[in-house]
C-alpha cells in the first residue's frame, strides 16, 4: 500500500512470508536506499491511522472485473492460477485492498511500528523465469516488539560477520571467476589444503566402514540419462548436449547411473551382498544466473556420494551403518546437533506397498536404535522410496540441509540390475544412495560462516606461522619451517615488518599459532610460542612444538 501511495505507476505482484520476514515484488522503476526510508515513514503513517483490515468473498467474475479496473497484470495472472473459490479480497481501510488467503491481524494499528524494518532491495524475475519481467523486489521483516527486532538485527550483523563469500575473499580460500563463468568455484591454496584434510579424512572412514572409493567420468552417453529418466524429469537442470563423432553426450547432473554400470560389469551373488561404492564426484547443473550465491548455490560442484546395494534384509543394518558413520563424520566438525525427517511414500509410487512398507519400517528403526528424535513426513518421500534426510545446526543456530538417505526402488528396475539367490533364480536388489556431507562446495561454505573463519587447528591451512623479530633470524625460521613442514606441520614464515604488525597481520588472516623468534630463541633452539585465542604459551623446543601440534591435530583438540 505505502509504494502504491509513493509510487502510483508500480504494479503489484505477489509478497509470501520468508523464514525470517517477507518480501514483495513490484514492477517498477529501480528503488534506491533512499527510496526505502520514505516506504517506510509511509508504512508508519498507515499503522498510525489504525486502520481496519476487512476480509471480503466475490465471484472470481467480480475479482477479474475489479483487477481489470485497477490495471492490474500479475494479479489477473494471479488470480488464473487460483482453483478454489470463493476468491478472497482483503482490504485495508477503504484506501487499498488485495488479492489474499489471510489472515491478518485487525487493524494496522496492530503491528509495532518499531518493530518494523524495511532491509533491503533485489531483482526478481516474475515467477522466476528469465524470459519474463524483471521485477523490484524490496525484503523486510517484521516482529512483535522492538527487543525481537534488535535481536534479529544482532543476528543479521553476526551472519553478515560470518558471510563466506566475504571470508572467503578476506581468507583466500577461493573465488568465482567471472571470466571463466558464474557458479563456477575455483579453489586456491588455501581453500584448496582444506578440501584436501576433508576428503583424505573422508575417504579414511568410509574405507573403515567397508566402501570401496570409485572416480567416474565427468560426461556420458546422453542415452545413459535416459535410461536414468533424467532427460524425462530433470532435463532443465542439465546442460546441452555435445554432438561427439555423431554421438550424443551429456555433462553429469549426477554419479547414480555410473555405480550402476560398475555394479552391472558382472554376476553378482546373494553372497556378496551388502555392497558398498563411494566417490567424491563433480556433477554440472544448470542453474539460472539468479539464484546463485557463493558456494552454497553453484553451476558444479562435488557431491560424496556413495551407493549400496543390498538385500531386503539387510536395509536396517545398513542404515543404521550410513547413521553411525554420517554422526562420526559430522562430529568432527562440532556438528551436533541434528534436525532429522522421515519422509514416506507419497501417492504416486513405484515399487509395491510389501517393499515401500519393509523399507520405511527398517528406516524407522534404524532411527529408533539409533536413539535420534525425528519427524515423520507423511507423503513427503520421493516416488522411488522413502528417504531420511538430516540437518545441521551450526553456531548461530541456523540449519542446513546436509545430509541424505534414500532407498531406490526405481534405478534398479530402469537399468535392470540383478543377483542369483540362494535358489540360482535372479532377483533385484535394493540400492540405497546417500551423502553425509552433501556437497564438498557448500558443506565449506557452512564450515566457514559455522567457525566464522577460524578454523580449528586441525582443520586450519596454516597451523603455524613463524615471525622473526629482525631478518638477523630468517636463516633459523626458514630451518624451524623445513622441520615443521618435513613431520607434516602446514607452516610459513613471514618476515619485513615490525613484530607487532607481523603478529596482528596472522591475526587478522586468523592463523592459530606464532611462533616468535628472536636472538635468545636462536642460541637455545626454541621458539615462543603465541596462540590466537591463547596469548603467550612460553617458549618451548621445535620437537615439542612439533609434537604438540601433531598430537592436537589427530585429537581435534587444540594447542
Amino acid at each position: 500500500m505505502a509504494v502504491q501511495k509513493l509510487f502510483p505507476d508500480a504494479k503489484v505482484t505477489i509478497g509470501p512470508w520468508i523464514d525470517n520476514g517477507f518480501y514483495y515484488d513490484f514492477d517498477m522503476e529501480p528503488l534506491t536506499d533512499k527510496d526505502l526510508k520514505r516506504i517506510k515513514k509511509e508504512m508508519d503513517r498507515i499503522i498510525g491511522k489504525n486502520l481496519p483490515l476487512v476480509r471480503e468473498e466475490v465471484s472470481r467474475d467480480e475479482a477479474q472485473r475489479r483487477i481489470t479496473a485497477m490495471n492490474e497484470p500479475y494479479k489477473m495472472e494471479i488470480l488464473e492460477s487460483i482453483k478454489e473459490e470463493p476468491i478472497t479480497i482483503y482490504h485495508i481501510g477503504n484506501e487499498w485492498w488485495d488479492l489474499c488467503a489471510g489472515p491478518h491481524v485487525e487493524s494496522t494499528g496492530n503491528i509495532n511500528r518499531k518493530a518494523v524494518e524495511l532491509e533491503s532491495l533485489a531483482g526478481a524475475y516474475w515467477r522466476g523465469d528469465e524470459k519474463r519481467q524483471m521485477l523490484q523486489r524490496i525484503y523486510g521483516t517484521a516482529w512483535e516488539n522492538e527487543e525481537q527486532l534488535k535481536a534479529y538485527l544482532h543476528f543479521k550483523e553476526e551472519a553478515k560477520r560470518r558471510d563466506h563469500r566475504r571470508l572467503g575473499q578476506d581468507l583466500d580460500l577461493f573465488s568465482i571467476q567471472e571470466e571463466a563463468g558464474g557458479g563456477l568455484v575455483f579453489w586456491h591454496p588455501k581453500g584448496a589444503i582444506i578440501r584436501h584434510i576433508i576428503e583424505d579424512s573422508w575417504k579414511r572412514i568410509h574405507m573403515e566402514h567397508g566402501y570401496d572409493l570409485l572416480y567416474t567420468p565427468h560426461v556420458a552417453r546422453a542415452h545413459l540419462w535416459k535410461t536414468s529418466g533424467h532427460l524425462d524429469f530433470y532435463k532443465e537442470n542439465m546442460y546441452d548436449q555435445m554432438n561427439i563423432e555423431d554421438d550424443l553426450y551429456q555433462l553429469r547432473p549426477t554419479n547414480c547411473p555410473y555405480h550402476i554400470l560398475v555394479y552391472k560389469r558382472k554376476l553378482h551373488s546373494y553372497r556378496d551382498f551388502p555392497i558398498r561404492v563411494a566417490e567424491l564426484g563433480t556433477v554440472y547443473r544448470y542453474e539460472l544466473s539468479g539464484s546463485l550465491h557463493g558456494l552454497f548455490r553453484v553451476r558444479g560442484f562435488t557431491q560424496d556420494d556413495a551407493h549400496i546395494f543390498c538385500l531386503e534384509d539387510q536395509i536396517r543394518g545398513e542404515i543404521r551403518g550410513v547413521l553411525d558413520l554420517t554422526e562420526r563424520i559430522l562430529l568432527q566438525f562440532g556438528f551436533s546437533k541434528y534436525e532429522v525427517n522421515l519422509s514416506t511414500r507419497p501417492e504416486k509410487a513405484v515399487g509395491d506397498d510389501d517393499i515401500w512398507d519393509k523399507a520405511t519400517t527398517a528406516l524407522r528403526e534404524a532411527l529408533d536404535d539409533k536413539g535420534w528424535s525425528y519427524q515423520i513426513d507423511e507423503g513427503g518421500g520421493a516416488f522411488y522410496g522413502p528417504r531420511i534426510d538430516l540437518k545441521i545446526e551450526d553456531a548461530l543456530g541456523r540449519k542446513w540441509q546436509c545430509s541424505t538417505i534414500q532407498v531406490d526402488f526405481n534405478l534398479p528396475q530402469r537399468f535392470d540390475i540383478t543377483y542369483v539367490d540362494s535358489n540360482l533364480e535372479k532377483k533385484r536388489p535394493i540400492m540405497i544412495h546417500r551423502a553425509v556431507l552433501g556437497s564438498l562446495e557448500r558443506f565449506f561454505g557452512v564450515l566457514i560462516e559455522h567457525y566464522a573463519g577460524d578454523f580449528p587447528l586441525w582443520l586450519s591451512p596454516i597451523q603455524a606461522r613463524i615471525l622473526p623479530v629482525t631478518d638477523n633470524q630468517l636463516d633459523f625460521c626458514n630451518e624451524v619451517t623445513r622441520k615443521l613442514k618435513k613431520n607434516g606441520v602446514r607452516a610459513e614464515v613471514c618476515h619485513g615488518e615490525r613484530l607487532p604488525k607481523l603478529i596482528r597481520n596472522a591475526e587478522k588472516q586468523k592463523i592459530p599459532l606464532m611462533a616468535v623468534v628472536g636472538p635468545k630463541e636462536v642460541e637455545t633452539g626454541t621458539v615462543t610460542v603465541r596462540s590466537r585465542f591463547g596469548g603467550e604459551l612460553g617458549s618451548i623446543t621445535i620437537d615439542d612444538f612439533i609434537y604438540r601440534i601433531t598430537k592436537a591435530s589427530e585429537n581435534r583438540t587444540s594447542f
